[in-house]
């Protein structure tokens, strides 16, 4: 009787693993049938028709925009560079001249891209490996900070910059005035924008780093590693795919932006950002609709590289752990 129950008993197992591969093989087969392929190309395909329909309009004549929709390119074809030189290199008061803010988007993003993801790995690495009093406290307020929004920390940030911060008769921060011009400017866009990124980053980056194994940290420090050696030889290796993933998120955010700019960079053509141009090309009616689309994809080009230079390391930094390649 023993033995007859064996085989009843693997029956049985066998019995419940087949439904679970069943459901696991039925769903595998849903999400790569055709009909699943037809419906992403579908969405994929309602999802790029407006983007197409603005790259075809920037290139049309200005008449046939006004005209015509875009789709009438397709019966009658007319193709044109006129709009991106016009809003690129043009000299006119009302044209884009969009060179010259398209530097200082560069200036503004880079900058500050580098040195988020540099306080952020540092600060995360620290919560997560090295042992100090209050640190679990430290890690709840810097994930609280990401519900404040930022309109609300724009003025008093601003404020700050402007009277200075005091302590009795000894002065923190001084007060800077609003004669400040050039590279002065940018300081501010910067610190701003790292300000309002550092929370994201260092609880994304925490996460990732605190996935690390225990035993490669504290065979490392028997080794005698320091702190310094170890985030540099091990950890950043390591965070690649996390670090990827906030510099895509970062770079997306600064570059787009147009509240802190405006508010930071003084709204001149020598520390403004792209955004703040085209905002100002759009006007209160819309007019000069081709000039909009050409700064449009302007705006998105290097965006656009920078994603897909990055785009293997997306996922894997969202999704994956320090162990996950």
């Amino acid at each position: 009787m023993t033995t007859a129950a064996l085989p009843a008993a693997s029956q049985s197992t066998a019995t419940v693993a087949v439904p679970e591969q069943t459901m696991a093989g039925r769903a595998k087969k849903r999400l790569t049938s055709r009909a699943a392929t037809i419906t992403a190309v579908v969405i994929a395909v309602l999802w790029t028709v407006p983007t197409a329909g603005l790259f075809i309009s920037s290139l049309r004549p200005a008449e046939d925009i006004r005209t015509s929709g875009w789709w009438t390119f397709f019966t009658s074809p007319s193709l044109t560079l006129d709009n991106y030189d016009e809003v690129l290199f043009s000299e006119s008061s009302g044209a884009g001249q969009l060179s010259g803010y398209f530097i200082n988007s560069i200036v503004i993003t880079i900058p500050t891209v580098l040195f988020a993801l540099a306080l952020a790995a540092f600060a995360a690495y620290a919560i997560a490996w090295i042992p100090f009093r209050g640190a679990s406290w430290v890690f709840i307020g810097i994930f609280a900070l990401q519900i404040v929004p930022l309109q609300m920390a724009l003025v008093p940030l601003l404020r700050l910059f402007s009277d200075g911060v005091s302590l009795g008769s000894v002065t923190l921060i001084p007060a800077v005035g609003d004669d400040l011009i050039g590279a002065q400017r940018f300081v501010f866009v910067w610190f701003a924008h790292i300000c309002f990124s550092l929370p994201i980053g260092i609880f994304l980056l925490h996460n990732f780093i605190s996935e690390l194994p225990r035993e490669l940290m504290e065979a490392a420090r028997v080794d005698g590693a320091s702190h310094s050696r170890i985030f540099r030889q091990i950890v950043l290796p390591l965070i690649g795919p996390a670090l990827a993933s906030f510099a895509i998120f970062q770079f997306l955010w600064v570059w787009n932006d147009l509240l802190v700019a405006l508010i930071f960079a003084g709204g001149n053509a020598t520390t403004s950002p792209l955004t703040v141009r085209l905002a100002e090309l759009a006007g209160t009616r819309g007019e000069e609709f081709q000039r909009l689309t050409a700064g449009a994809f302007i705006s998105m080009v290097i965006p656009v590289i920078v994603f897909l230079a990055l785009q293997r390391y997306f996922v894997r930094g969202l999704l994956a752990g320090g162990l996950k390649g």
